[in-house]
């Protein structure tokens, strides 16, 4: 059911019954409308990575880390913009033109005849991607109030579960031909059709108020200043990430200069952003970091991003390189995790509406990771099958518990009008830490694999090679001996990510002392609510019938 309108006055004309049931019909289509767009940065984010050496090889190229690369940079690097445009500019318009942005990203991609050309193409991806996953997150708020909130997340966390399920078993199908197919241009191509029916769907549906003020009045409240700086920072951390570990060492000029500087403008934006800033709206304002409830969620956020980015992507790595799964196989050897995470996610959404809390759920959901990523530590490469996938539950289930849980003490202590800011913060916070799961992870991997096999071994795949994607490609092929030293080493690799992540998993853990238990407010800011479409358009007055007094 959707969030149905508090009673107003005890006499109610014949119509408006009708009326609600029209309206409560319009939420599901924005919702539906909404998940399409969830979904289409969601699967190809998760099919691209499966395919990419059979990209670049058919492209010609040595290296695809500025494949996967190029995307996160540029979602990470848009998202602090989409708060303020959010509020200037009105969801619906902003939504449209990033689908936009991705469908074009795509056609390049599918297009491409070099590597530069995929890369260029990747790049514009993410900014339409990473826009499209923030804008939606704003517009769920401005829909349900927080009480209810969490349930209809959960469903979102199901397309990004589904995706994550789906994605691989595509991109490994679509690549699993030989070098001279272009089968693998279909992994962009098809996300042109899915772009024009979400383009379709949020146009006719997706009637929710915007401003009315100027264009250039709008536009003289963004923090540019601000949002520079912010965005400089960003963009050199995250290429000092993606060449960390594989490109260059980690103690390379060639990362430490890049991941410095992004620090210190990190630190010249916050000093400028609350000393000397005079923009009406900054790009992060003071009260998301400053209050120790939304801090907490933040911090959780951020290393929830961190480990559970490294259990998406290296699970099915053990499932390939140890167990000698095919990516297809891997995808649906996935599956324990990919349907327990939304499951949970939706169980506690209700758990926070019905008992009003959220403060056990995230101490519950942070044991549950750690404990879930202990238990993986225990696998090798003899493991049976019933065990591999049967501790995924555990892990899933506290990875889908956090997965929503931490957005409630996010937004608990602040008023509704702020939501745009604190989701639009809290999408960066999930993309940027996202980016550090993979690295860890693969670092970790890449270094175990060059220090534990055998050095002329190591040779024949060439210098700056992310040797975790590379060997896996050709593991079937290897004699006997190798292929089962092969498999040791990568079961050890892996064990380490798991410590590792289990070791970060405490700090999630920490972090929920800061929290408070805070009422959740159940109302919703008009300004950003559906427009009454049943009765002409907005009324003065009327109490929109997602909202409650």
């Amino acid at each position: 059911m959707p969030p149905q309108p508090a009673s107003n006055e005890s006499t109610k004309n014949d119509s408006q019954p009708n009326a609600t049931s029209k309206r409560g019909a319009t939420f599901w289509l924005i919702f539906i409308a909404n998940l399409v767009v969830d979904l289409l940065s969601a699967l190809d984010l998760t099919a691209v990575s499966t395919a990419l050496p059979t990209i670049v090889e058919h492209l010609h190229g040595t290296d695809f880390i500025w494949v996967g690369s190029a995307y996160t940079i540029a979602s990470t690097a848009i998202l602090p913009t989409i708060g303020g445009l959010a509020s200037t500019l009105g969801r619906k318009p902003i939504l449209l033109g990033f689908i936009v942005i991705f469908a074009v990203g795509s056609a390049i991609c599918g297009a491409a005849q070099s590597l530069n050309m995929l890369i260029a193409g990747r790049a514009i991806q993410g900014i339409g991607g990473g826009g499209c996953i923030s804008v939606t997150e704003i517009i769920y708020a401005d829909l349900v109030p927080l009480p209810e909130r969490g349930k209809f997340l959960g469903v979102t966390a199901s397309v990004w579960a589904l995706a994550c399920a789906i994605g691989p078993p595509i991109g490994g199908t679509l690549a699993s031909s030989n070098s001279s197919s272009n089968s693998w241009r279909w992994l962009f191509f098809l996300n042109i059709p899915l772009c024009a029916i979400a383009f379709l769907l949020v146009f006719l549906f997706l009637k929710v108020h915007t401003p009315r003020e100027g264009f250039r009045n709008m536009i003289s409240t963004v923090d540019w200043v601000g949002l520079t700086l912010l965005i400089a920072g960003t963009i050199s951390i995250t290429i000092s990430l993606a060449w960390a570990g594989f490109q260059h060492p980690w103690s390379s000029p060639q990362v430490l200069v890049p991941f410095c500087l992004g620090f210190g403008v990190f630190g010249a934006f916050t000093i400028f952003e609350y000393k000397f800033s005079f923009a009406k709206v900054p790009t992060i304002p003071l009260f998301l970091v400053t209050n120790r409830t939304t801090l907490s969620g933040y911090i959780g956020t951020f290393i929830h991003g961190i480990v559970s980015m490294a259990a998406i992507f290296y699970i099915p790595v053990y499932f390939q390189a140890c167990q000698l799964a095919s990516p297809i196989h891997s995808g649906v050897d996935l599956l324990g995790l990919a349907f327990v995470i939304p499951v949970l996610a939706i169980l506690t959404g209700v758990s926070v509406q019905v008992l009003s809390k959220y403060r056990p759920q995230n101490y519950i959901g942070w044991v549950l990771i750690i404990v879930g990523f202990g238990l993986f530590s225990l696998l090798d490469e003899h493991s049976s099958k019933p065990s591999y996938i049967g501790l995924q539950i555990v892990l899933g289930v506290g990875l889908g518990i956090i997965w929503i849980g931490t957005q409630f003490p996010i937004l608990a202590p602040l008023p509704f009008s702020n939501n745009a800011h604190a989701l639009a913060f809290f999408t960066f916070v999930r993309c940027f830490s996202q980016t550090w799961g993979t690295v860890f992870g693969g670092t970790i991997l890449q270094n175990t694999l060059k220090a534990r096999l055998p050095p002329q071994f190591i040779d024949t795949f060439g210098s700056n090679t992310q040797l975790t994607y590379s060997i896996i490609q050709q593991i079937h092929s290897f004699p006997d001996e190798l292929r089962d030293h092969v498999r040791s080493v990568f079961a050890e690799a892996v064990k380490t990510v798991w410590y590792t992540m289990a070791g970060i998993s405490m700090l999630g853990l920490l972090s929920c002392f800061l929290m408070e238990e805070i009422k959740l407010q159940n109302a919703l800011d008009e300004s950003w609510g559906m427009e009454d479409t049943t009765l002409g358009g907005p009324v003065a007055g009327e109490t929109p019938p997602l909202q409650e007094k």
